[in-house]
């Protein structure tokens, strides 16, 4: 059995955090300073990563190549099966003329103004998407729909990018709640309303500071009441649905609530208009001709792929036939130093009836109540293919890498050095979460590497542990913008592919102030307020 070595440089802390950052360091140097290619920069972190993790970590050779191979299947299914069958939809709706159908019901029953319309599509009918699909999807879906209305796609994605941190903890109906739970030992939902009593205020605050970026202050001053409504409703119905109902239903309730009371509002309230932000012409689209479809079948895609993945979610239609596999010469030949030798569980859940199989039925549904052709539908598919493979490659890199530093022992190197800085762990916390997001691209994974390390560090430090395991979630969702993972996924319906490290560069600012306001608002719930914390079983 493999021993992980927490600090293999001269038994000095510090210095070994240097080193077990490198991989991180290069993926981010590449993307966001060189802008280089997402595959390219994931590839060299994985290179640097094998280096350091065989050489400086001493890890086996073997268990390194086992692990990145454990991590690029695991990317495969059901990371990127999801992503695929999500993007299929996309195309079929495209085909079909739903997708356009879509953009005129917008351009129709929303006024025109592409301000408004950013919030309406960006933030609300981004985080509906975020609840069912995820991945990425959403960023794709909702930035190739802003591109047919007029942003420069940039823009558009880097806006969509911001706006899809909100909805990331709940996602998939709580699936990054549940391993949270599972991992620190605390209750799920007692996680769940912690996690709501600090992502509403995030919320809160997106549409002010995408509208800000966009549009200036100005276009703040004078919008400040749609977008108070759009945060306010999604972060009010998100802390009811964690903290009353149940956190499974945040992500949808809070999303379609915010959705319907942006949209009802916009009946009674009117911005004041401003020909800068106008919506002109019918925007680019680059497809062959359809015959005109009723604007309210633009809907169609979307709300059959909600319904379908709420109800095959909720009656665990995944489970079935699902097979526990333990990775083959990996699981439990490593064990976790951080956790006093814990083995390290190497298992990959085949779920053949997972969420992306869920969305191949609500794609094919589609297909066939559009009266979509077999021909028409392979079109789809091939489009698929095209425009998925390299996201496909870039996603097995970096969840290779994510993979290896987990088994390796860098990430837990990375942990042990945040959690032994003292008091100055509350201001890092969050940052523990948005490392391990952006190298895996998943709130879930985050929470699996990292949950645990956060409640074992705030015990040591007197400090709520419900808080920190919460904030672990809370700053992994912020790590979500910058994540190669994700914006792989987005710029495959676009003409930024190969220009991933542009999409980085322009986020990777927003990243780090939205993390540092997360960390301002931790010490004010441990210090100021610690009333707001949930018990556990009736203690603080």
């Amino acid at each position: 059995m493999f021993h992980q070595r927490l600090t293999p440089l001269g038994d000095n802390l510090a210095l070994s955090c240097l080193v077990a950052i490198l991989p991180a360091f290069v993926v981010l140097l590449l993307l966001g300073v060189l802008r280089r290619p997402a595959w390219q920069a994931a590839l060299a972190g994985l290179i640097v990563g094998l280096v350091v993790a065989v050489l400086v970590w001493q890890m086996p050779l073997n268990l390194a190549g086992r692990s990145v191979f454990n991590g690029a299947v695991f990317a495969l299914w059901p990371v990127m099966w999801i992503v695929v069958t999500g993007l299929l939809l996309f195309n079929i709706a495209v085909q079909s003329g739903r997708f356009e159908a879509f953009r005129s019901w917008i351009v129709t029953n929303l006024p025109g103004d592409r301000r408004i319309i950013l919030v309406v599509v960006g933030f609300c009918f981004g985080a509906l998407l975020e609840g069912v699909c995820g991945f990425g999807t959403p960023v794709a879906i909702t930035g190739a729909l802003l591109i047919r209305l007029g942003f420069p796609a940039l823009e558009a994605l880097v806006f969509v990018l911001i706006f899809n941190t909100a909805p990331v903890a709940y996602g998939g109906l709580g699936v990054p709640v549940t391993v949270l739970g599972a991992v620190t030992g605390l209750p799920a939902a007692v996680l769940g309303k912690m996690i709501g009593r600090q992502l509403p205020f995030m919320a809160l605050i997106l549409p002010f500071y995408v509208i800000a970026l966009y549009g200036g202050w100005r276009s703040v001053r004078a919008l400040w009441p749609i977008l108070l409504i759009a945060g306010g409703s999604f972060g009010l119905m998100q802390f009811i649905a964690s903290n009353f109902i149940t956190y499974t239903l945040t992500d949808v309730m809070s999303s379609l609530g915010s959705l319907i009371i942006t949209l009802l509002f916009l009946k009674v309230w009117r911005a004041p208009s401003d020909p800068e932000f106008a919506i002109h012409g019918t925007g680019a689209t680059g497809e062959r001709p359809v015959a005109a479809v009723p604007a309210w079948q633009g809907w169609l895609p979307w709300l059959i792929v909600s319904a379908v993945v709420i109800i095959w979610t909720t009656c665990k239609v995944a489970n079935v036939a699902q097979q526990a596999v333990s990775w083959p010469g990996l699981h439990k030949m490593i064990s976790i130093t951080l956790y006093h030798d814990q083995p390290y569980a190497a298992v990959w859940n085949f779920q053949p009836l997972g969420t992306g199989t869920a969305i191949l039925l609500s794609a094919l549904i589609t297909a066939a109540l559009v009266q979509l052709s077999p021909a028409g539908f392979l079109r789809c598919v091939g489009y698929t293919v095209r425009q998925a493979w390299l996201a496909i490659v870039t996603v097995m890199l970096i969840i290779g890498l994510a993979y290896l530093m987990n088994y390796s022992g860098l990430a837990y190197t990375l942990g042990l050095g945040a959690a032994s800085t003292g008091r100055l762990f509350i201001l890092l916390s969050p940052f523990l979460g948005w490392l391990a997001v952006f190298l895996s691209g998943s709130d879930t994974s985050g929470n699996a590497l990292f949950g645990n390390l956060q409640v074992v560090a705030a015990n040591q430090l007197h400090l709520n542990p419900v808080l920190f395991a919460a904030t672990n979630s809370s700053g992994g969702v912020l790590g979500k913008m910058i994540s190669p993972q994700n914006i792989a996924t987005g710029v495959a319906v676009t003409n930024l592919k190969g220009r991933e490290g542009e999409v980085v560069a322009r986020t990777f600012i927003h990243s780090i102030v939205l993390t540092v306001l997360l960390a301002l608002l931790v010490v004010i719930q441990q210090y100021v307020i610690p009333q707001i914390i949930p018990a556990v079983g009736g203690t603080p």
